[in-house]
């Protein structure tokens, strides 16, 4: 038999007709149940008559809204809908209390209909919940205003319709009522099933959107670097996205589903996001599997690496359900670091395994391994948070074997200067690779026979580091003044070497020592220093023209400390001896260099006789 609501609704006492009494409506019926349901006192018979009509509005209601179609029951008539939610949650009270009610048959008779009643309401809520999830772009009453008094207001933070999660204001707040209602009945296990497998779903939906798919450890051990790169950078990519778009999004969505169950909703969120991030950690997993990766490659792993930290830092929570998700991540960041630390490692061993042959590279210039090094040093060092990060968790045990190593070593870097801060763990590795890279070059200036050469050969590299260190203002930090002070000295002191080594016989030749005999200048001994002097410059200047100093400035403090001392000199032994030779003939004979000459000879040394040399980093 069909009844109309106000019928249905009714509460009458033991000896009322079922009649609809004077100013019934739904608001007043409820606050009764409401006021029943606390004075209840067991073996009254007033419960009968309470709950019937409830548990009969419910069924009626869910037996029309199942007409609907899904994804639509709900959002249609606001009014209609808030009034069966109450209504359900009443019956959610009754049946979650049920030892609290009468035990005599009619009583047990009505609660078992009102339990049926209120199962049948969970599978609706469950399947238009589903149905909602699983149809984001759903649409409703036009006339929807979240900001109604009706409305909680949790809807409020989310985002636009054509943006991830793609939820409509309307759709949001039913299924917020839903979620709510499900908790209250105690149907909270199923509301969390339901809604954390389908948004995983949507996340698969994205995932693809962006093109990314997950790769297992066979594939990537078999991939070339080429095709392995373009995946790190799908990965990386995946990753950005997720924490700066997807989880953010997520978060708020689940904050606005479950707006009154604020824990539920956190943890709900960290599940997801821990079993999201642990699907998209097992590539950063994988790449660590057994494979030597050459030393360009850090690159790539220092950008893995920074996109885990970005991870890391997601706020999910501080409570339990977050332990995982951050040990997960912490353990993938960690066996990316010890990957970055052990292909960082390999630039101290191609350095110390660089036995490129016997030959030395030609006119002194800066080594190849000196560029390589170098340039290799400045471009990692772009990363020095980065790799201050990964080498600082490396050392962060207290009293291991490698600590105590590193700990002296700041030690004995820094003893000699007082204004020397410790240094971190990675710029004692820099450190050491420099020092590594000075052995190697020191070693290789050994091959040349002359040691002017050899001495140029030290200049030319120095002088390399040393630009390379001021360039980068990371390796500049990190190495400190002090360091810069002491390789400048170094190279002055190479300098000075050099013209000792290079120019002292051609300043003999012309010293005004030894010139005179007897008081009188000796006109052989004029002459044998003049001849002396043309063949030693002529010498220096075939030799030394074919040298290269590709350093201007350093090219140029050459030449200019030439100039400073020989040409004085020469000017000077000219103009004092020139008149004792016998006539102009014979003084054409010996003299060779005007000193305007000497200077501009003193210019073309070290420019290496090719023309066409392009000028290098």
């Amino acid at each position: 038999m069909e009844k109309d609501d106000s019928f249905i609704l009714e509460i009458v006492d033991e000896n009322e007709k079922a009649s609809k009494p004077a100013g019934f409506n739904l608001d007043q019926t409820l606050e009764e149940v409401d006021q029943f349901i606390q004075k209840l006192v067991p073996g009254e018979n007033k419960f009968v008559k309470c709950i019937d009509p409830l548990q009969e509005l419910v069924d009626s209601r869910i037996a029309l809204y199942e007409q609907k179609e899904p994804a639509a029951k709900f959002g249609l008539n606001i009014d209609e809908d808030n009034s069966f939610f109450e209504a359900v949650r009443r019956l959610s009270l009754i049946v979650n209390n049920l030892d609290e009610f009468p035990s005599d048959l009619a009583a047990i008779s009505c609660l078992n209909r009102a339990s049926s009643t209120h199962f049948r309401a969970m599978l609706l809520f469950e399947c238009e919940l589903r149905a909602l999830l699983d149809n984001p772009k759903r649409t409703g009453d036009p006339n929807f205003d979240p900001k109604s008094p009706n409305m909680d207001g949790s809807q409020g933070s989310s985002k636009s319709e054509d943006e991830f999660p793609y939820f409509s204001s309307q759709s949001i707040h039913v299924m917020n009522q839903i979620a709510t209602a499900m908790i209250l009945a105690g149907y909270e296990a199923e509301c969390c099933i339901v809604y954390g497998g389908l948004r995983l779903k949507a996340f698969d939906v994205e995932f693809s959107k962006q093109c990314y798919e997950n790769i297992n450890v066979e594939d990537i051990q078999k991939m070339s670097w080429e095709s392995l790169e373009g995946e790190i950078n799908n990965w990386i990519h995946i990753m950005k996205f997720c924490t700066t778009n997807l989880f953010p999004a997520e978060r708020n969505l689940c904050d606005s589903v479950f707006s009154d169950n604020r824990l539920t909703a956190q943890r709900l969120f960290c599940d997801l996001a821990t079993s999201l991030s642990i699907r998209l950690l097992n590539f950063p997993n994988a790449l660590v599997w057994p494979r030597r990766y050459s030393t360009e490659k850090l690159f790539k792993f220092l950008d893995i690496y920074e996109t885990l930290h970005d991870l890391a830092n997601l706020d999910i929570g501080n409570d339990s359900s977050a332990e995982e998700f951050m040990s997960e991540t912490s353990m993938a960041q960690s066996r990316i670091g010890g990957a970055v630390m052990s292909i960082f490692s390999q630039i101290e061993s191609s350095i110390k395994n660089d036995n490129a042959g016997r030959t030395p590279v030609a006119g002194g210039a800066v080594h190849p391994l000196t560029r390589y090094t170098m340039n290799y040093l400045k471009y990692a060092c772009e990363y020095k948070d980065t790799l201050e990060q990964v080498f600082q968790k490396q050392d962060k045990v207290q009293g291991s074997p490698r600590q105590k190593v590193v700990e002296q070593d700041s030690k004995d870097v820094t003893e000699d200067d007082d204004r020397c801060p410790p240094l971190s763990p990675f710029a004692l590795k820099l450190m050491m690779v420099i020092d590594l890279l000075d052995a190697n070059i020191e070693m290789k200036s050994k091959l040349y026979r002359n040691p002017a050469l050899r001495l140029v050969f030290l200049m030319n590299n120095g002088r390399y580091i040393l630009q390379k260190i001021k360039e980068s203002a990371e390796i500049y930090e990190m190495m400190g003044p002090y360091w810069s002070r002491k390789r400048t000295s170094e190279l002055r002191r190479y300098h000075k070497t050099y013209q000792r080594e290079t120019w002292s016989n051609v300043l003999q030749c012309i010293s005004h020592e030894g010139v005179q005999v007897n008081g009188k200048v000796s006109k052989p001994i004029l002459k044998e220093r003049f001849k002396n002097f043309n063949t030693i410059f002529d010498e220096i200047l075939k030799t030394q023209s074919s040298w290269i100093v590709s350093d201007g400035k350093l090219r140029s403090e050459l030449r200019v400390s030439i100039s400073s001392v020989v040409i004085p000199a020469y000017r000077s032994f000219l103009g004092r001896f020139k008149s004792y030779l016998d006539n102009n003939k014979q003084a054409g004979k010996y003299i060779k260099y005007q000193p305007e000459d000497i200077e501009e000879l003193i210019e073309q040394l070290f420019e290496g006789n090719t023309a066409s040399m392009a000028p290098r980093r």
